[in-house]
């Protein structure tokens, strides 16, 4: 196979190049978009490995140029910056696929071999695309259409989201709760194919049980006590659309069953209804509760849960991405006050030192706190709430290791840790804090730091899939 490699960083291009030519492809590499566009239109390939961050031209904007070809070839797209736009904007303009740098080389070679698989198996059932409508225009650039950082854990979020947004299969969002599920389906809603139609959601755990039923499906006349008039349910009111249904583990086993029907054959009956509706709609739905747990205790339907996940996207706790805290509150500050707003310096430590049981919602509530109480336009960290100033006080000089780790140490008992949270916990943060100072350069790490640079992929692996 024939593989074009755009890229010009010459040591990741070369060990690309050498990568594809021991698993047995052909490949070339070019340094610019200019020669690497030019490469791509005078010989044919079979696949494109294309960077974003290119020194003449956006690899978005080359990836538009390759697009216009009648039968472009599939495109890997790989960037060093990998958040939400980048995602997003590559799916929605024709990659097949994307990574952040830097990669597991296997990955790198696993993901190639898909991609070259996928090729030859369409090459004999070519389907006419060429008179599809172009995508919608993409509007990730909306700030509440964002989640904000890129640390390692929100990569797969990222892709996870892309992915989804080109497709129109269900989704099963899951996570702790305050860390963006509702923000989550809405991100998918606005990038996919169905964004001028309604999103309407649906949260069970706010409603009894006996209404959850009715509230979905909709009721005929007289169909329980106080049933004056036909009343159409969310399913209906988001024909077209999306429907997200938060905490879908709150349904009982019989609405279960309707709902499964639904999203097999896009059929409902309203409540004490005997005709059959149709309807187009997507269904995303959300879980803080772990769905498998409730198969195995029968209390979710298994046939449901397997349907609904058939794309999985799981939003990582706060803990898990401390790095993008200070993006997150500076975010939060902007919407919530005024351009003349600002963090003192000494706040940001104290949000690095919090654990966030609650969250992005947590962190959210902490800036509007302190905007509500400053009486100024500079927040200062006596005007976080009491918790953060006490979690703080002892992690922020960074002097005394002792004094950080008993508040390290404090911190996960009464988050009620057990042993691995807190040495996963403590080696997820210092790799993490490593990897950032060498600019996420694994090669570096491990050799100025004496460290085997399997283990450190391991490793790096580990936090960067949670």
């Amino acid at each position: 196979m024939n593989i074009l490699i755009i890229e010009d960083e010459a040591a990741l291009a070369s060990a690309l190049v050498a990568a594809c030519k021991r698993a047995g492809h052909d490949a070339v590499a070019k340094a610019s978009a200019k020669k690497g566009l030019a490469e791509a239109l005078d010989s044919d390939w079979d696949l494109i490995v294309l960077d974003i961050g290119l020194p003449d031209r956006s690899g978005l904007e080359v990836l538009d140029d390759l697009m216009d070809d009648d039968d472009p070839p599939p495109v890997l797209i790989i960037t060093a910056h990998g958040n939400l736009d980048n995602a997003v904007l590559s799916r929605r303009g024709g990659a097949s696929e994307y990574l952040v740098k830097p990669f597991d080389m296997g990955k790198f070679l696993q993901t190639v071999d898909e991609l070259l698989a996928n090729r030859v198996s369409s090459s004999d059932s070519e389907t006419a695309t060429k008179d599809a409508p172009p995508p919608p225009a993409s509007n990730a650039g909306a700030p509440d259409s964002l989640f904000i950082g890129g640390t390692p854990a929100m990569q797969p979020v990222f892709r996870g989201i892309a992915h989804a947004s080109t497709s129109e299969v269900p989704v099963l969002i899951t996570g702790p709760t305050g860390t963006g599920k509702s923000l989550c389906a809405k991100i998918i809603h606005r990038h996919s194919d169905r964004q001028d139609g309604p999103f309407v959601p649906l949260h069970c755990a706010a409603l009894p049980e006996q209404l959850l039923e009715a509230e979905l499906f909709g009721h005929e006349k007289a169909a329980f006590s106080g049933a004056n008039s036909v009343k159409p349910g969310h399913l209906e009111r988001a024909a077209n659309g999306t429907l997200f249904i938060d905490e879908i583990g709150a349904l009982s086993m019989n609405v279960q069953a309707k709902l499964l029907r639904f999203i097999d054959e896009r059929t409902y009956v309203r409540l004490g209804g005997r005709e059959d509706i149709h309807l187009d709609c997507r269904i995303i739905a959300a879980s803080r509760k772990d769905l498998q747990k409730g198969v195995e205790d029968g209390e979710f339907r298994e046939d449901l849960y397997y349907r609904l996940r058939v794309l999985e996207i799981h939003l990582p706790p706060l803990g898990k991405r401390i790095d993008d805290v200070p993006a997150l509150a500076e975010y939060f500050l902007a919407c919530a006050g005024d351009e003349n707003h600002r963090l003192a310096d000494d706040v940001l430590p104290k949000l690095r030192a919090h654990t966030w049981p609650g969250n992005v919602r947590e962190l959210r509530n902490a800036i509007e706190h302190a905007l509500a109480v400053s009486g100024g336009h500079v927040l200062h960290a006596s005007h976080l709430p009491s918790e953060l100033q006490e979690a703080g006080s002892v992690a922020s000089t960074g002097t005394d290791l002792e004094s950080a780790l008993g508040g390290y140490i404090e911190r996960g008992l009464a988050a009620g840790w057990t042993w691995q949270e807190f040495h996963d916990t403590l080696e997820d943060r210092l790799l993490a804090g490593l990897l950032d100072k060498f600019h996420h350069k694994s090669t570096a790490l491990a050799r100025d730091l004496q460290m085997n640079r399997s283990t450190l992929l391991k490793k790096r692996k580990r936090i960067e899939s949670e």
